[in-house]
C-alpha cells in the first residue's frame, strides 16, 4: 500500500492513510493499534523524513 501511494509516514512516523482507500476503517483494521510505525532498532534504519516527504507530497499520497 506504501508503493501505491495508499498509506505514508509522518516524519515522526504516525501513518497516514489516503483519501484514496476505499475502507479506510479495513486498513485501520491492519496496521499497528497505536498508529505508528514501529521504529527500528537502530535510529541510523529509520526513514530520512526528506524521503519520507517526498513520498507524501511528490509521489502519490494524496491525504
Amino acid at each position: 500500500m506504501f508503493d501505491r501511494g495508499l498509506l505514508s509516514l509522518a516524519d515522526d512516523l504516525r501513518i497516514l492513510i489516503s483519501r484514496k482507500v476505499n475502507d479506510a476503517d479495513g486498513v485501520r483494521g491492519l496496521i499497528n493499534k497505536s498508529g505508528y510505525a514501529l521504529q527500528p532498532r537502530n535510529p541510523l534504519e529509520r526513514p530520512h523524513p526528506a524521503f519520507l516527504k517526498w513520498h507524501r507530497e511528490y509521489h502519490r499520497f494524496d491525504a
